[in-house]
């Protein structure tokens, strides 16, 4: 009996449906929802998700979606995970104004074409399309040229897949990067590597790349601190903009009242 009533509890969460936000979120309209964590639900149909016209951050991540359509409505979304899903097509995004943090790492985004519908979206400043510490990534990125060709047409972007490209770090960041090839390529001459048998590099060849952890209790440990942490901004910013009403609501009540003569 337990088992069949998982199996229709799946069977509901394969679409979204009003009963699902309202139940998850506790509102009672979807156009109250401004934060919305439906992650690894196995879901495949985006349902109703467009009546949350006011949401600002929403984590998709780990189900089955292919088909945006239904965000297309969403103009002040801030924050979108779509990562490990099975995204080819990002051309619904294009109207989602206010995006600036966006995540499609673990998809099948095959070539920087399928990026250009994202050009137009001046506040974008974050985007993830390879994580190396999931091991999620697109063939996309597979390109020589990928990462060349994505911050030549997002020209505003601070942070290509988890690394800072402007602002604070990101010139410590590359200085580093640029001292240890100039220690390499001091290492090879006409093409041959030169020996220096009392000289050892600066720090391992694998040293910038960062990997998955082999021991799972850490990486189960980092991925639930970062569960707690990412629950904890969205409270506090959903007690902010609780906050924000109550004062207001507050103020419109001080207010003397007019009455017509």
């Amino acid at each position: 009996m337990d088992s069949k009533r998982e199996k229709d509890h799946d069977a509901d969460c394969e679409k979204i449906t009003a009963v699902l936000l309202k139940s998850r979120t506790g509102e009672f309209d979807l156009e109250s929802i401004l934060f919305l964590k439906l992650r690894g639900l196995g879901i495949h149909d985006l349902g109703c998700i467009g009546e949350c016209i006011n949401l600002e951050r929403l984590d998709l991540s780990g189900n089955n979606i292919s088909n945006l359509a239904p965000l297309a409505s969403l103009r002040l979304l801030s924050v979108l995970n779509l990562s490990a899903n099975r995204i080819s097509n990002l051309d619904p995004l294009r109207s989602c104004d206010s995006l600036q943090n966006l995540n499609i790492a673990g998809n099948v985004i095959s070539s920087t074409e399928n990026l250009h519908c994202l050009a137009s979206l001046r506040k974008l400043e974050n985007i993830r399309l390879k994580d190396n510490t999931y091991n999620y990534t697109n063939p996309v990125c597979r390109n020589a040229l990928y990462r060349t060709v994505v911050l030549e047409m997002f020209p505003n972007i601070k942070v290509l897949d988890g690394e800072r490209i402007v602002g604070r770090g990101s010139d410590l960041y590359q200085l580093c990067k640029d001292i240890d090839d100039t220690i390499k390529a001091g290492l090879y001459k006409n093409g041959q590597l030169i020996e220096h048998p009392d000289c050892k590099p600066w720090v391992e060849d694998s040293y910038w790349e960062i990997k998955r952890s082999n021991n799972a209790i850490i990486e189960e440990a980092y991925k639930q601190f970062n569960d707690v942490l990412h629950e904890c901004r969205l409270l506090n910013n959903r007690a902010t903009h609780v906050i924000s009403q109550t004062e207001r609501s507050m103020s419109l009540k001080k207010q003397p009242k007019q009455f017509a003569i």
